[in-house]
């Protein structure tokens, strides 16, 4: 590129050549056709430095930079790209892990739910069983104290029918008479109350 606008200059300035004759009559030295050869000689000399530099030391630089931050977007879209890959890759595995923890803690919670409501089964029957030894217990005490009873009671209504008699009479009275009377009449009521 820098070629073709050297070449392009020194055509123009050529080309205008019959101008040249017509500005030199009024005065403008630079058009005058006998400086033309050191203006053209500065004009490549100028062109030519200018050239050299541009296509050595700056056109180059610009070059590697472009290239380099050419390559610096291409190596930042390929992160990225990876990146974006990895996450997606870490988004499914955290949602296979949710997932596998969701199924775990219902298999938990069946198993911890079996497993007390197996408990609480045990722990009702040992319950009702020890109620129902408690109950036969409390049953039979009840059964000997039922039989026990008419004669204990016989016995403290006898002392305590002797007491009174001989506290009303002033003397003794026979125990035997009063033990008859006593089992008479429990033998009555004894009928009305546990069905003998």
């Amino acid at each position: 590129m820098i070629k073709k606008i050297f070449f392009q200059s020194i055509f123009f300035s050529f080309l205008f050549f019959k101008e040249a004759f017509a500005a030199e009559s009024g005065g403008m030295p630079q058009l005058n056709p006998e400086f033309w050869i050191s203006q053209i000689f500065w004009l490549v000399l100028t062109f030519g430095i200018m050239y050299v530099v541009l296509s050595k030391f700056i056109l180059p630089k610009i070059s590697n930079n472009l290239e380099s931050r050419k390559s610096q977007i291409l190596e930042n879209i390929e992160a990225a790209e990876k990146q974006r890959e990895d996450s997606e890759a870490k988004l499914k595995e955290y949602d296979e892990i949710i997932l596998k923890s969701k199924m775990e803690a219902k298999t938990i919670f069946n198993q911890t739910r079996e497993k007390t409501l197996k408990d609480i089964g045990a722990k009702k029957e040992v319950l009702d069983q020890q109620i129902d030894d408690e109950i036969n217990k409390a049953e039979k005490e009840i059964e000997v104290l039922r039989v026990g009873a008419p004669d204990k009671i016989n016995k403290i209504a006898i002392e305590t029918s002797s007491e009174l008699l001989e506290k009303l009479i002033g003397s003794g009275v026979n125990s035997s008479s009063i033990s008859a009377i006593v089992d008479d009449l429990s033998r009555r009521n004894g009928d009305k109350y546990y069905g003998n």
